[in-house]
C-alpha cells in the first residue's frame, strides 16, 4: 500500500519528466488502439512509427516524439505531450497528446444512378446495356 505521503506516481498517471514507455503501451493508454494486443500488432506489422523510424512494440516513446499510427480511419500523427503508463479516461489521454493529422479531404457525392420505378419488371436488354454503361461496365 502507498502512504498518503508517497510520491510515486499512481496507476494511469503521467510518468516522471525523462521517462520512457513502450510505443505499444502508449498507444493503447491514448486510445489509438482499442486494446493492447492490437497496439503491439500494429507495430509489428509496420504500422506504427515514431520519429521517422517504424516501431517494434518495445520502442521507446518520449515526451515530445512524433508518432505516426496507421488505423481503420486512416493515418494518425501525434505528439506526445505526457507520456502514461496506464490506459486513462479519453479528457486525460487528450491532454496528453497533441493531435497533428490533417483533417479528412471532404467527401464529394457520387452522382447516383438513376433508380427505376418500383414494379417496373426486369429491364429490356436495351435498358440493362445503358445501366451497365452509366456502371462503368464494358458490355459483353
Amino acid at each position: 500500500m502507498t502512504s498518503p505521503g508517497d510520491p510515486s506516481p499512481r496507476p494511469g498517471s503521467p510518468a516522471p519528466d525523462g521517462a520512457r514507455v513502450r510505443a505499444d503501451s502508449w498507444t493503447w493508454a491514448v486510445r489509438v488502439y482499442r486494446t493492447r494486443s492490437l497496439a503491439a500488432a500494429a507495430c509489428r506489422a509496420g504500422h506504427v512509427s515514431v520519429n521517422g523510424e517504424k516501431a517494434k512494440p518495445s520502442s521507446p516513446v518520449r515526451v515530445g516524439d512524433e508518432v505516426r499510427a496507421r488505423t481503420d480511419a486512416g493515418e494518425r500523427i501525434l505528439v506526445v505531450r505526457q507520456v502514461l503508463t496506464k490506459r486513462v479516461s479519453a479528457p486525460l489521454a487528450a491532454e496528453a497528446v497533441e493531435d497533428l493529422t490533417p483533417p479528412p479531404p471532404p467527401r464529394t457525392e457520387a452522382p447516383l444512378a438513376p433508380m427505376r420505378e418500383r414494379g417496373a419488371g426486369r429491364p429490356t436488354k436495351r435498358e440493362r446495356r445503358q445501366i451497365d454503361e452509366l456502371r462503368g461496365r464494358a458490355s459483353r
